[in-house]
């Protein structure tokens, strides 16, 4: 679930930090700049490991602060293919279930990747397993707060990096970049398709 990653950056340190050690400063302004941020097919950054390598710093003219190039490894989020993770869920839509990991949330479960036979509840709002048995089929509800077990099967890197204005289209670019704005930079997509996968409660012991 969790992997490190080796990066480089320069890092800017303001003259007001120098009186600091600069591996503090330097792990400051990283995690500043890092974590909680998705970087485009990388992962979600969750905090710095280590510094590997420092090399030397340099003050530009014009710029009182000191200037250095940084080999780090970080802590990312980025689950594997076929990972079995457990969440929570977060609530459903004719889109699927969707499932928070408390700190990542963009997380779907379609409709496909379901227990099958399932059905949407429009009035609760909550997908329905029809599990079937020899006395006849019960409806097993995904309420929103439940735990679920899900295998990843897919993941999505969209780069919402800002962009130059488009001379093509102007009448519909406001519209565009509304869309952009919305779109989750990472987003997962699980299944629980199989046995042993779903609610938690659906494969507990009586």
């Amino acid at each position: 679930m969790f992997v490190l990653v080796e990066m480089t950056d320069t890092v800017r340190i303001p003259p007001w930090q120098f009186e600091r050690k600069l591996n503090d400063a330097i792990t400051e302004e990283l995690n500043k700049k890092l974590a909680n941020k998705v970087v485009y097919n990388v992962g979600l950054c969750i905090c710095l490991y280590d510094i590997t390598k420092l090399e030397d710093s340099y003050i530009f003219p014009g710029d009182g602060a000191s200037h250095t190039k940084v080999h780090f490894r970080y802590v990312v989020f980025h689950p594997f293919l076929d990972e079995i993770l457990v969440g929570e869920i977060k609530g459903c839509s004719l889109e699927g279930v969707r499932v928070s990991l408390g700190f990542f949330d963009d997380i779907i479960i379609p409709p496909e990747s379901l227990q099958q036979p399932a059905k949407f509840d429009e009035a609760e709002q909550v997908w329905v397993w029809e599990y079937e048995t020899e006395e006849g089929a019960h409806d097993l509800y995904m309420d929103t707060g439940e735990e679920i077990r899900f295998r990843v099967v897919d993941e999505t890197f969209i780069d919402t990096s800002p962009t130059g204005p488009s001379s093509a289209q102007p009448s519909t670019s406001g519209a565009a970049d509304e869309a952009q704005k919305k779109e989750a930079p990472y987003t997962l997509v699980g299944s629980i398709s199989e046995p042993g996968l779903g609610l938690l409660s659906w494969w507990t012991n009586s």
